[in-house]
């Protein structure tokens, strides 16, 4: 597998984004565990993205708007990692799997499309090390309201 380009902030720079700031868990959890040579991250809602990201898939939510919200999952996903390794994104050797929830209606079937939009960043940004396994399923609710909510595996050296 190549190597993770060591400057993912520059990465995200070309495409007009940036990482946010570290959030804290709100709950009785932990951001991240580290685990071996495994990270795990705790589920990231779309916060500090410009938009609260809020309702569901299939009723005041469109698709565009469920892959933002994904999308921004996994920009917080990405500062947990470089919270990981302090930034040295050289220590980043892949991103394992990615953990999709969508709040939408029963009957909304695209949660898969939805999920991509954390996807598409992790590859976008990360190469072929951001190729990933993954799961996306629908749920009646997400903490807080928000419409997508996101975890991973990643895997880093020492």
């Amino acid at each position: 597998m190549p190597p993770i380009e060591t400057d993912v902030v520059a990465k995200l720079n070309q495409m007009g984004l940036k990482l946010p700031e570290s959030a804290p868990p709100l709950f009785n959890y932990v951001p991240y565990v580290i685990t071996g040579n495994l990270v795990f991250v705790a589920g990231q809602v779309p916060i500090g993205g410009a938009v609260p990201y809020k309702g569901k898939l299939g009723a005041d939510v469109d698709l565009k708007t469920g892959q933002d919200a994904a999308r921004q999952c996994a920009l917080n996903i990405l500062r947990q990692v470089g919270d990981t390794v302090q930034d040295d994104w050289g220590r980043v050797v892949r991103c394992v799997k990615l953990g999709g929830f969508v709040n939408c209606t029963p009957d909304y079937t695209d949660m898969s499309l939805v999920i991509n939009g954390a996807s598409d960043l992790m590859v976008s940004v990360l190469g072929e090390a951001g190729k990933h396994a993954r799961f996306a399923v629908g749920a009646p609710s997400l903490p807080a309201g928000f419409c997508v909510e996101v975890d991973a595996v990643f895997e880093i050296k020492p």
